[in-house]
């Protein structure tokens, strides 16, 4: 008798820099299971913290182990220096998610070409990366938002978290420690909710053929997780999935392809599954491609469990620190005195004094020759 052979899909995480390796250690924290794990770093500090399978110290001879000094170039060329080690250790994997922490060193600049590795094997690619706080400042969120964009380049997906959401969802005596665990979970219920729709068996299974439907070229999604019990429970928690706070994007509304899988007790009923997954349809494109599948959990009990993954969202610009205008005065904003700009005293009337360069307007450079400049500019013109 022929054996069957084991065709589970395999699943790789790799996290990058120090964001990334803590929300690895999160994960294996919480017992994930069928997966492996992959820390990548140039801090051999960090590194020895980490709780992956493998753990990678990138860049050696370029940061003698001590970090990339929040400098994403460093943590660049740190990865392309070690790109067969990379590529090693990813090889054979059928997905890989690549998470990092934005706007720092090595998360920003690595986390790139580890995904160029990894698509270039032919690998599924899902990145789940963070922005940064906004009290980080300006220049960690232009790293980011860079970071960001050249991430977008080589991977099939990406899911952005913003850090900076923590405060609509938080009590104001939330343990900080808890806050950030609630970004770090995003990854684990979206390599979970994967995972489970491959791994566990259904009613209705979806095989990683499916999934690769989905997510393959999709850029930015949604992973939403949403559980309920009693009554309304299959609509609250649908609900629930579609919408993702701490997301770029907040709800599935005008996405193109939607998995939704949708796991309950025994007491689970058809109805519910109807009006869960009618709900899902309906908040989603009218022409959205969508994937369904479910599963009988005893476990569950009275609980349903909903997860969705929303994909092929239409491209919006984001700010890089979204809040900034909110405080930072506009430059054409009304001045007391009125609605006009108003002039200090030795431009006031002259608005040709602003065409003069600067090393002419101080008061060792005669009126003749500003006078000759204005003329001959106007000249020119």
């Amino acid at each position: 008798m022929e054996e069957m052979q084991n065709t589970a899909a395999k699943i790789k995480i790799v996290g990058v820099g120090g964001g990334g390796s803590n929300a690895v250690n999160s994960m294996i924290a919480s017992s994930l299971q069928g997966v492996e794990f992959i820390a990548v770093n140039t801090d051999a500090q960090a590194l020895e913290s980490s709780l992956a399978h493998q753990r990678i110290q990138i860049g050696s001879s370029l940061t003698k182990g001590l970090g990339a000094g929040a400098n994403p170039e460093t943590g660049r060329q740190a990865a392309i220096d070690d790109r067969d080690i990379i590529e090693e250790a990813i090889k054979g994997a059928d997905m890989v998610f690549v998470t990092a922490g934005m706007g720092g060193g090595t998360g920003t600049g690595a986390a790139p070409v580890v995904a160029e590795t990894a698509r270039a094997l032919g690998i599924l690619t899902t990145a789940v990366v963070t922005r940064p706080f906004l009290f980080e400042g300006n220049k960690r969120g232009r790293n980011a938002e860079q970071g960001i964009k050249e991430l977008k380049k080589h991977v099939d997906s990406i899911i952005i978290i913003h850090n900076n959401r923590l405060l609509d969802i938080t009590e104001k005596n939330t343990p900080w420690l808890q806050a950030l665990n609630l970004a770090n979970d995003v990854l684990r219920q979206a390599v979970k909710g994967i995972s489970d729709l491959i791994l566990v068996p259904g009613l209705i299974n979806q095989d990683f053929a499916d999934i690769k439907t989905i997510l393959t070229d999709s850029g930015k999604a949604l992973m939403g997780i949403g559980s309920a019990e009693g009554e309304n429970r299959a609509k609250n928690a649908a609900k629930m999935a579609i919408r993702s706070p701490l997301l770029e994007e907040t709800s599935i509304d005008g996405a193109k392809g939607v998995l939704i899988n949708i796991n309950g007790g025994s007491s689970l009923s058809f109805h519910e599954v109807h009006e869960a997954a009618s709900l899902i349809r309906d908040a989603a494109h009218e022409d959205a491609e969508i994937i369904f599948g479910s599963a009988i959990d005893t476990d569950l009990d009275d609980k349903i469990i909903i997860t969705v993954i929303a994909t092929g969202f239409e491209e919006k610009p984001c700010a890089v620190m979204p809040s900034y205008d909110k405080w930072r005065p506009s430059r054409d904003v009304n001045t007391l005195k009125g609605s006009a700009r108003v002039l200090s005293k030795d431009t006031k009337g002259s608005e040709d004094y602003l065409d003069i360069p600067t090393f002419m307007r101080k008061d060792d450079f005669s009126e003749e020759k500003k006078e000759f400049v204005v003329k001959l500019k106007a000249k020119a013109n």
